[in-house]
């Protein structure tokens, strides 16, 4: 009987692992989603200022989570991964789009506006490619004997769109 409850702790806590990411860098994100509409210079540093201790670690939660569901369900990472390649590589690619801005930023005399728009852009684009992920995940996945049997581009429909938008406003 102890051994049926381990597949429910170690889903329970992958969960949290996702959960706190979407809470602790969703307001990050939602710092870079509202960086172009700050009145001016001080008050981005500010904005910048309120994220700089924080940022990076909250980005480990979601490392914890993907490298838990791997660990853990690694039949269901076979089956996600496959399904969501192009919006993981998004929310990757602007994750360390982000990044390397935030660092940037910093140094940056002449060029702040640039890094200014390159944080916003991370920073839209991974709520948009979590948006994609959620919209697809919860539209469903095709699967046949226990592998991933539908198309690149099956989490791209109104709903993912829709739930993307949604992301970016609750952040």
């Amino acid at each position: 009987m102890m051994g049926l409850e381990l597949p429910y702790i170690a889903a329970a806590l992958i969960g949290i692992a996702i959960m706190l990411y979407v809470v602790l860098d969703g307001f990050d994100l939602g710092i870079g989603i509202l960086f172009p509409f700050a009145p001016d210079h001080d008050a981005r540093d500010r904005m910048m200022g309120s994220v700089a201790p924080v940022w990076d670690g909250n980005e480990t939660w979601l490392i914890l989570g993907g490298g838990g569901l791997f660990a853990l369900f690694p039949k269901a990472y076979a089956i996600a991964l496959p399904a969501f390649y192009v919006p993981i590589m998004l929310l990757l690619f602007s994750l360390i789009f982000r990044g390397v801005a935030f660092e940037f930023r910093g140094k940056a005399k002449t060029s702040r506006y640039l890094w200014d728009a390159a944080f916003f852009g991370g920073s839209l684009g991974a709520a948009v490619a979590q948006g994609f992920l959620l919209g697809g995940l919860l539209n469903g996945i095709t699967v046949i004997d226990g592998r991933f049997a539908g198309r690149a581009f099956d989490w791209l429909n109104w709903f993912s769109c829709l739930t993307a938008i949604s992301v970016v406003i609750g952040y």
